[in-house]
């Protein structure tokens, strides 16, 4: 038998399991639990959701119509905790939340983490946040007002202010002993911040170590002295960044003054680079955040904005066309052809301008590469254009027998794909200097750019040298 028969496949998912393949709730489940709650048997529909992760409940819960929520929790009584909430997309629970008085509100919040905590107050509206505060324990009230005082998507929104800090001179086996006695200390942490006597942070040890050290070690001696410190009001993007380019699992918060305020895990930045990759896909088509859970009118509200946007755009397009009626009318092929020009522009200028705009999220292109980043662009501009402009030269040739017309498409071609390269780059550069997000407008400056040059390209010489 060969040592690859002795490896067991992985079980197959029970078809009788609330999850599929991939982790989604499957459609029968669902509907199972929601026609348990429509029948007023609270009881199975309690048995059913039991045995699920918070994170999955709360799946559940944004599955259901929007009419059909407030039933299902209120039958879910005592299963849809704090950390089923925690886990629910943003406009699902405002919605849950408004429902709630504000003491029970303060409850949940009280049984969070502050990072937890501060999420669920964050977007309630200033008078319900002020009462839920006011419901709240003064402990925990300070904490989260002091997060919400940082600006929003900042570290000290993200971070959480429970954490395990310790002085240099105590010994291993002190450390283990407060780890042991001391009950506010966080749910889940993997390392031990060790901070001098004015709580400015000096190392971190690692929990492996400090099992795995004899009890009399001093904490100065096997720590490290070597760690990525997150100023409180660095942007979470940025943050993120760190996480990912450093490795880390936790990092240290601190203040202006550089003593240790919180710590922010790398479960939070999980959720950060999800939702900062999705938004920048989501802002470069105008469609705001994409949220299926969001409200109707404010998703038309934020998508007619950019549509109107682009209507003015289209007309500037226009404009350049109505400057070759003449040329048109005398050639009406121009009609036929000019669109692929244009089309074909606006196809190349959105590929380099989502490189572009990944680039300068990941901090792949900054100032010290610009140039290099500009010059290869050009040169794969300048390449596919060619490529292009050879290949539906010929074809214009061969389908209307006019060498001199695939001539101006080529020619037409080459401008044009140039135009999108040099565009697809400079603009979003160019906003990014100027601290402005490169994702939310540039890809309208772009697109005016590959229409304009390809319209006025392409007629242009067709003026030059077809119309007579």
């Amino acid at each position: 038998m060969s040592e690859s028969e002795h490896i067991a496949a992985p079980p197959p998912i029970d078809s009788a399991s609330p999850v599929d393949e991939e982790d989604r709730l499957r459609p029968e489940f669902v509907d199972k639990v929601l026609d348990a709650v429509d029948a007023g048997d609270d009881e199975t529909a309690r048995r059913l959701v039991e045995p699920l992760h918070p994170a999955d409940i709360a799946d559940l819960i944004e599955l259901a119509a929007r009419d059909e929520r407030e039933g299902l929790v209120k039958a879910l009584a005592g299963i849809v905790g704090p950390h089923v909430l925690a886990e629910m997309n943003d406009y699902v629970r405002e919605g849950l939340l408004d429902e709630m008085e504000p003491q029970q509100v303060a409850d949940i919040a009280g049984q969070l983490d502050t990072d937890d905590a501060v999420a669920l107050i964050e977007d309630l509206d200033r008078d319900d946040q002020q009462a839920v505060l006011r419901a709240m324990e003064p402990d925990d009230r300070a904490a989260v007002e002091e997060a919400l005082s940082y600006p929003e998507e900042s570290a000290g929104r993200l971070m959480q202010r429970e954490l395990c800090a310790v002085p240099e001179h105590w010994k291993v086996g002190q450390v283990i002993d407060y780890l042991r006695s001391t009950a506010d200390l966080p749910t889940d942490f993997w390392e031990v911040f060790v901070v001098s006597p004015d709580h400015h942070p000096v190392g971190t040890c690692k929990l492996s170590t400090i099992l795995r050290t004899p009890r009399q070690t001093l904490v100065g001696d096997v720590m490290s002295r070597e760690q990525t410190l997150i100023p409180v009001d660095m942007d979470q993007e940025d943050v993120a960044l760190r996480f990912q380019k450093y490795a880390l699992v936790s990092a240290a918060v601190i203040d202006d003054a550089g003593r240790l305020v919180g710590m922010i895990t790398v479960d939070d930045i999980v959720h950060i680079i999800q939702e900062e990759a999705g938004e920048d896909v989501l802002l470069l088509s105008g469609a705001g955040e994409g949220d299926i859970n969001e409200p109707v009118r404010m998703t038309v509200r934020r998508r007619l904005f950019w549509l109107v946007i682009n209507l003015g755009t289209a007309i500037i397009a226009a404009s350049v066309v109505s400057l070759f009626q003449g040329e048109i009318g005398k050639y009406a092929v121009l009609a036929v052809l000019m669109p692929i020009v244009a089309g074909m522009g606006g196809n190349a200028g959105t590929q380099t301008l989502a490189v572009a705009v990944r680039a300068l999220a990941t901090n792949q292109l900054t100032e010290s590469n610009t140039v290099r980043a500009f010059g290869r662009e050009l040169t794969i501009a300048l390449a596919n254009g060619l490529s292009l402009g050879l290949l539906i030269g010929v074809g214009v040739t061969i389908i209307f027998g006019n060498p001199l017309l695939g001539a101006v498409m080529a020619a037409a071609m080459v401008i044009n794909n140039l135009a999108a390269g040099l565009g697809g780059i400079l603009v979003p550069v160019t906003l990014d200097r100027f601290d402005i997000d490169p994702a939310v407008s540039s890809a309208v400056f772009v697109t005016t750019i590959t229409d304009v040059t390809g319209f006025f390209s392409f007629l242009g010489l067709a003026a030059i040298f077809l119309v007579r």
